[in-house]
């Protein structure tokens, strides 16, 4: 079992539940945004709070930090666009008429989903809608954004002469069970991926390999192809809603409502590793340097061998769900609904893992070496070797 860990700072400042929890490209900022209607932003190199954002009329859902600028979505059914020195609202977007659930900043793009079931492109500099994407009979929730250049080959590009002026997608997922994709440029629907029976909770993109991931509300996660639209594979194994997933070296993380995270090689879909541990729902995760690190609707965040899914540590402290969680020089950041961000060191953690990842690799290295020498010997004696030694 885990030993618990102290966290190395408590933030305070929010009177409200922290819904979000963003980090900053150049890792110098996080952002939080709130149930009390402010975003904070705060500094990794102090811990301090440097900024305060103050406008919305109603609880901050989701936000997103970029080097220069913030951004916000509220159930005021706006966003607002933040500058991160002087704390000064830069633009609104208006035009939502429901709760705006989700945003995603790609280019010069802003891209939102909503309860009002349409999914929005705005310009970011210009303050106004480029594109509706109207076509899903219930809330949108989650986003995901490609270009066909990372995953047309060039004689599929020219059949689709209609949208030559910009080869951006847009991924939606709704509580209509769909997953759809979009045309930037013209707000066509270019595939509608059907199959789940519950709500689509979670995406993840895999654009090299042409590959979606979808995590749904009826247990399972689907894997599609972008390009045609196929359904690639159907990963079974929860016992609750796939609430959250993460892609790493072509390992699929899936945390569940089913109180564990499960591991899947993408290539075979077979599940390899199951962390178990928590005591409610698996709301966020995120893997660091062969550690799984998750949070729970039981207040705690874990840290997990990702190999061996031995628990490693439990974070104790919060009072309520742990929504999101960043890492940054190895300390880890959790945002919970009882309004507080902490923070954690996890350097013990990190090296005692790095010694052994090292050690694994030389053991490894070593088995290798026998082996092929073996190999050599046997077909010098002409011998039909079936399995390597030890093995």
């Amino acid at each position: 079992m885990g030993n618990s860990g102290s966290a190395v700072k408590v933030c305070t400042d929010h009177q409200g539940g922290i819904n979000w929890l963003s980090l900053s490209p150049d890792g110098q900022r996080l952002l939080t945004g709130s149930e009390d209607g402010t975003a904070r932003l705060w500094s990794t190199a102090d811990s301090q709070c440097h900024g305060h954002f103050q406008g919305h009329e109603s609880y901050i859902t989701f936000c997103h930090l970029e080097n220069e600028a913030a951004f916000t979505c509220s159930a005021d059914h706006t966003i607002r666009k933040w500058d991160v020195v002087t704390g000064q609202c830069l633009a609104i977007y208006r035009g939502h008429t429901s709760i705006v659930n989700r945003i995603l900043v790609a280019k010069d793009y802003l891209f939102s989903g909503s309860y009002d079931r349409t999914a929005r492109c705005w310009s970011v500099d210009k303050e106004k809608q480029i594109q509706e994407f109207r076509g899903h009979r219930n809330c949108v929730l989650t986003l995901a954004h490609y270009s066909s250049r990372d995953v047309l080959e060039e004689q599929e590009e020219e059949e689709e002469e209609e949208e030559k002026v910009s080869r951006d997608l847009l991924v939606t997922g709704s509580t209509d069970c769909t997953v759809k994709v979009w045309w930037v440029s013209s707000g066509r629907c270019y595939q509608t991926l059907l199959g789940h029976t519950g709500a689509v909770l979670c995406l993840i993109l895999d654009a090299p390999n042409r590959e979606l991931f979808s995590g749904s509300t009826d247990y399972t996660i689907r894997t599609w192809n972008i390009v045609t639209g196929e359904q690639l594979k159907v990963f079974k194994e929860h016992q609750g809603s796939v609430i959250c997933l993460e892609l790493v070296n072509r390992h699929l993380y899936s945390g569940s409502a089913d109180r564990t995270v499960k591991c899947w090689f993408v290539d075979t879909g077979e599940r390899i590793q199951t962390y178990k541990a928590h005591k409610h729902s698996v709301s966020t995760l995120k893997y660091h340097a062969g550690i799984l690190f998750t949070g729970s609707g039981d207040a705690c965040a874990r840290a997990f061998n990702s190999r061996s899914g031995v628990l490693q540590k439990i974070f104790r402290g919060h009072k309520f769900i742990i929504n999101c969680i960043q890492i940054h020089n190895e300390l880890l950041y959790t945002a919970s609904h009882d309004g507080t961000l902490r923070i954690w060191d996890i350097r013990g953690i990190c090296k005692r893992n790095k010694r052994r990842l090292k050690k694994e690799r030389s053991v490894q290295g070593r088995s290798s070496q026998k082996g092929s020498l073996s190999r050599l010997f046997n077909n010098k004696v002409g011998c039909m070797v079936q399995q390597e030694n030890g093995e």
